[in-house]
């Protein structure tokens, strides 16, 4: 897709931690923007006010809703999603009822409302399954343990469906841990945001297996840049993995945070979770080459900014310090 203009960009699921950073970020660079999220969620952000953001509320498993956020957008920005890793496999039959065939449904009305590029926010952290080789490349051979993954890598094979029947763009992100601003510390998922809210608020942490199972950490304001890019990009590659390329243990979190908070965790450890792959870091030679992107916030400096957000403005669920 060759731009040239600021196409209106769709965001599906544009009140979330990634959505609101996304939708900063495109505002920050002249883009109109609709957000569609559903009903009952608030922004997290103040792009809600913006002259240039329109807000639609819907459920993304409804047809009409998404063909009427689809309406007048060039661009759309996947970032729904209705399941997590850890509780996708509970129910398999929900994962693909809502997430594949939800994206397909929207891939026809994307078709018939003239979208020209989908970007879709893959999970490298789950579709290359027990890594052969780390970092990983985005050739690696693909074989989830985990439904979320399942799910992620057929809707990327429908991506390449629907651009060979009907030359619909799109780019797809296989992204890692994104941490950072925003992220709630009591949520289901989100290793570094639910660990630093427990030390603030002095509450024991549970760790999963022995602590030394490496992620890759990628912070929030890279993973965006990243997203921006890929709405110009118009060469050969479809794929990328965007991440920090660096592996961090979930002793090294815990002795991050206890770095910029002055805090001691209160750790228990706990039998190891059977989707768990012991190493995910993602090698980042295609982003770097093909879209000029490469991450350049360090973990700490990260968890910093994190922490100054989490103290002014989430003290009613972490305890003010």
């Amino acid at each position: 897709m060759t731009i040239s203009h600021k196409p209106r960009c769709l965001v599906l699921g544009g009140k979330g931690f990634i959505g609101s950073h996304l939708v900063d970020a495109l505002l920050r660079e002249g883009f109109p923007i609709t957000a569609f999220d559903r009903a009952n969620i608030l922004p997290l952000n103040d792009a809600a006010t913006a002259a240039r953001v329109t807000w639609i509320d819907g459920d993304f498993t409804s047809e009409a809703d998404v063909s009427a956020a689809l309406a007048g957008c060039e661009v759309v920005f996947h970032l729904v999603s209705t399941t997590l890793p850890q509780s996708s496999n509970a129910d398999p039959v929900f994962d693909v009822e809502t997430n594949v065939a939800g994206t397909v449904r929207m891939l026809n009305h994307a078709v018939k409302n003239g979208v020209k590029k989908v970007i879709f926010i893959s999970s490298g952290g789950t579709v290359y399954g027990v890594p052969r080789q780390v970092p990983i490349p985005e050739d690696h051979p693909t074989d989830p343990i985990c439904s979320y993954g399942i799910t992620k890598l057929a809707v990327e094979k429908y991506l390449h469906l629907y651009r060979t029947l009907h030359g619909l763009d799109y780019t797809v992100l296989r992204l890692s841990n994104p941490f950072g601003e925003r992220q709630r510390t009591t949520a289901a998922q989100g290793a570094v945001a639910v660990f630093m809210g427990k030390v603030l608020r002095g509450d024991k942490i549970e760790i999963w297996g022995d602590g030394s199972v490496v992620r890759d950490y990628v912070y929030i304001g890279d993973a965006v840049a990243a997203m921006v890019k890929a709405i110009g990009y118009n060469g050969p590659e479809r794929v990328f993995n965007i991440g920090s390329g660096a592996g961090v243990t979930l002793k090294d979190i815990i002795a991050g945070i206890e770095q910029v908070t002055g805090r001691k965790a209160d750790c228990r450890y706990t039998a190891a979770r059977a989707f768990d792959v012991p190493v995910s870091v993602l090698a980042l030679d295609r982003a770097r080459d093909a879209l000029a992107w490469t991450p350049s916030t360090p973990f700490t400096d990260g968890l910093r900014k994190m922490l100054v957000w989490m103290q002014t403005h989430a003290r009613h669920e972490i305890g003010a310090p």
